[in-house]
C-alpha cells in the first residue's frame, strides 16, 4: 500500500511539472509595421519592441517593418480607386505590399502566430495628390486585404494619425479625418496622435525623441487591443 501512495504522488508531481510548462510556455506575437518616411524613420528597436517585450515577457515577439518613403497607400492597396476627375501618377498597385508580404512569409516560416497586430504610419503622398476623399476607404480596404490573405479575421490595427505639419491645408485636414473615419468604423483599431511629435517647427517628420515616442504610443495601443 505505502508504495502504491509513493507512485501515485510520484506521478502527480510529474503531471504537475508538464501542466506548469505548459502554462509556462509562451505565445508567438506578430507585428507588422508599415507605410511612407515616418514609419521608415521609426527605429522598433528603440521603444516598441522592448515596451512589447516587458508587457508579454514569456512571449515570442516578431516584429516585420517596411517602409518606404513618399508612397501612397494604392502602392499597398491591390484594389485601389481614386476620385472622379483627379489624375493621377501610375504606379503598380499593391506592389510594395507584395513586398511587405515576402518579408511576412519569410518572418513566420515554422511559426504558428497567436497574434497578429498590424501598424499603420502613412498618408502624406495621398493629401498632396489630393486623393483624401477616397482614403477612409483605401484604408478599411488595405485592413481586410491583410486580414484575408493572413486569414486573421481578429488582427488588430493600430494608425498613426498625420502630424500638424500641414493643418489649415484642406486636403491634409481631409486626410486626418478619414484616418479618423477609419478607426472609427474598424472596432478592432486605435488611432495614435503625433501633433507633439515633429518639433517646435511642426516639420513633416519626427524629431529624434519623438520616433522613440511614436514607438512607445505604438506599443501602448497595440497592448490595449492585445488585452
Amino acid at each position: 500500500m505505502r508504495a502504491i501512495i509513493l507512485l501515485c504522488m510520484a506521478l502527480a508531481f510529474v503531471f504537475s511539472v508538464h501542466d506548469g510548462a505548459a502554462e509556462d510556455k509562451g505565445k508567438v506575437r506578430l507585428f507588422i509595421l508599415s507605410g511612407q518616411s515616418n514609419m521608415a524613420g521609426l527605429k522598433p528597436e528603440i521603444s516598441f519592441t522592448p515596451a512589447l517585450q516587458k508587457a508579454f515577457p514569456k512571449d515570442e515577439i516578431v516584429v516585420v517593418k517596411s517602409a518606404q518613403g513618399g508612397q501612397p497607400i494604392r502602392r499597398w492597396l491591390k484594389d485601389w480607386k481614386g476620385p472622379d476627375g483627379i489624375e493621377v501618377k501610375p504606379v503598380k498597385h499593391g506592389d510594395l505590399y507584395d513586398t511587405l508580404m515576402e518579408q511576412v512569409r519569410a518572418a513566420g516560416k515554422d511559426k504558428t502566430f497567436d497574434s497578429v497586430s498590424f501598424v499603420w504610419m502613412q498618408g502624406e503622398r495621398d493629401a498632396r495628390e489630393r486623393l483624401s476623399s477616397v482614403y477612409a476607404k483605401s484604408l478599411l480596404g488595405l485592413i481586410d486585404q491583410l486580414r484575408k490573405d493572413l486569414k486573421r479575421p481578429d488582427m488588430t490595427v493600430v494608425i498613426g494619425r498625420l502630424s500638424d505639419c500641414s493643418n489649415g491645408n484642406a486636403a491634409w485636414d481631409q486626410l486626418r479625418a478619414a484616418q479618423e473615419e477609419a478607426v472609427a468604423k474598424e472596432p478592432r483599431a486605435r488611432l495614435v496622435d503625433t501633433d507633439d511629435l515633429n518639433g517646435p517647427n511642426n516639420g513633416l517628420h519626427y524629431t529624434k525623441d519623438g520616433y522613440a515616442e511614436l514607438g512607445r504610443r505604438f506599443a501602448a495601443k497595440t497592448i490595449e487591443l492585445l488585452h
